[in-house]
């Protein structure tokens, strides 16, 4: 691949940058200081929605569940949006969530200036970018995943069910989820296997996967 950093493109890059901490906020930002070729603002998860006209977003996993909203959020305004999440090297699970949720490349954060140079550059340019471990991975986990034939009838979550889903796609743990939804964490689990069972799934993982790839979230309710 091309190195970002050795050439002016001739549209400078406008990078989106969401992190809530100031201070990364700061250093991400420092890895494209000198580069012409990008044009880097950050925001917070509260102030990305209000603007428009970037080419990628960077988003910092550290700001936790919200990550997933933001990105579902993002994607439900511009389909098209060029998203690339920061991550570590013990984060395969919210990688691949990630990934699902419409990102177009993830970055280990302790990766070189050049190698985000160049993920940005690739993705802008429509290309996917992660290692090639990391994808490995993604499509060992996704065709490993347990299947059960899905009810021949359209799918109908109650309302109860649906708001269960969004807070598990979210990344939310079942005490998160009983919390946020005032109820016990035994409700939590039969209404997650409810789901699994009308989803087709077995496990919570592959019901965040297809919930997001098959857009579950928009489901008719029950009266």
């Amino acid at each position: 691949m091309r190195s970002a950093a050795k050439h002016v493109p001739t549209h400078v890059i406008r990078v989106a940058l969401v992190e809530n901490d100031p201070l990364r906020s700061v250093g991400f930002r420092a890895l494209f200081d000198g580069d012409p070729g990008f044009a880097v603002k950050g925001f917070t998860p509260a102030s990305i929605f209000k603007v428009r006209g970037f080419d990628v977003v960077l988003i910092g996993y550290r700001t936790g569940p919200a990550m997933y909203d933001i990105m579902i959020g993002l994607k439900s305004l511009n389909p098209s949006v060029r998203m690339i999440v920061t991550g570590n090297q013990h984060s395969e699970e919210m990688a691949l969530r990630a990934l699902c949720s419409g990102a177009k490349g993830y970055i280990e954060e302790s990766s070189p200036a050049e190698d985000f140079r160049r993920a940005v550059g690739e993705v802008y340019n429509g290309a996917v970018w992660a290692s090639p471990q990391l994808l490995a991975k993604f499509v060992e986990r996704i065709t490993a995943i347990p299947r059960v034939a899905p009810s021949a009838t359209p799918l109908v979550f109650t309302e109860r069910e649906r708001e269960v889903l969004q807070l598990l796609v979210s990344g939310r743990s079942n005490r998160e989820i009983a919390a946020a939804l005032k109820i016990e964490q035994r409700t939590v689990k039969m209404h997650i296997a409810s789901l699994m069972r009308k989803a087709g799934v077995t496990n919570r993982i592959a019901l965040s996967v297809h919930a997001l790839t098959h857009s579950l979230l928009g489901v008719n309710q029950t009266e």
